[in-house]
């Protein structure tokens, strides 16, 4: 395996990121890419995915992107099969696919419900399903494997009618806590990101007059996160000495209270 270096603390790991056409995941694979690391990006997206891979090898990285919804079972564990079979493992796994569709709950909007815990939850799962074992058997090898779940302040704090979503995300942060109990002992990092307000394309689904309303009085208070502000956390993770493992980080824009 090549030598890391002090600019490029990444070379040699092979990172896959979910969700990775657009805000969140696009930012994070650019940013891993140019820490060293071989990026896999897997998102729906067949088109945005192959720009971003041109833009990564255009700065000098490199890339593989691989079309697949995290929701369905058997794309994921195909795609997992090509990083076993071309690239040798995954030792970095950022889940990252999601949505949020804020209503209020009286409004019986049963399909937005169920599209949030098939892709939060079912997604989430299926990622870990296909990728842990990668994690698990490339740790073994190089002494470090990480799994990075983002999550959301959601998770920790009460938004009227975000109750799904954030119910959805309380999930993701409490199955990361079990998860690297299990899997701390074999040297794979788990850690949950909750980031606050990011400006990313997960707004653009919002449908609830409210929620846009509340959002939108909000941009022009106070200053959102980026989608680079997640991914230079996500790389700051990924680069800490094997021996540290940050198990939740929370991210705010300074404006935001809670």
């Amino acid at each position: 395996m090549p030598t890391h270096t002090p600019a490029k603390p990444l070379i040699g790991r092979v990172a896959v990121i979910t969700g990775a056409s657009s805000g969140i995941g696009e930012a994070t694979a650019e940013h891993l890419a140019a820490l060293g690391a071989k990026v896999v990006v897997l998102a729906r997206r067949a088109e945005r995915l192959d720009d971003l891979v041109t833009r990564i090898e255009k700065n000098g990285g490199g890339a593989l992107a691989l079309v697949a919804d995290v929701t369905d079972t058997a794309a994921v564990q195909a795609a997992a099969g090509r990083v076993a079979a071309e690239l040798g493992g995954a030792d970095l796994l950022f889940n990252n696919a999601g949505v949020m569709l804020p209503a209020p709950v009286e409004e019986l909007r049963t399909d937005q419900w169920q599209r949030q815990i098939d892709l939060n939850v079912s997604g989430l799962m299926n990622a870990i399903a296909a990728f842990t074992p990668q994690l698990v058997r490339t740790a073994g090898e190089r002494g470090v494997a990480d799994l990075i779940n983002n999550a959301s302040i959601a998770a920790q704090n009460i938004f009227p009618n975000f109750a799904v979503y954030s119910a959805t995300k309380a999930y993701v942060t409490h199955l990361s806590r079990h998860l690297r109990a299990e899997l701390g002992a074999k040297n794979v990092r788990v850690a949950a990101v909750e980031p606050g307000l990011v400006g990313t394309e997960l707004l653009s689904q919002v449908t609830d007059q409210g929620a846009l309303e509340w959002l939108e009085g909000s941009r022009k208070t106070m200053e959102w996160l980026t989608p680079q502000d997640i991914a230079q956390t996500v790389g700051f993770i990924a680069t800490l000495p094997p021996r540290v493992n940050l198990q939740q980080v929370t991210v705010m824009p300074t404006g935001q209270a809670a």
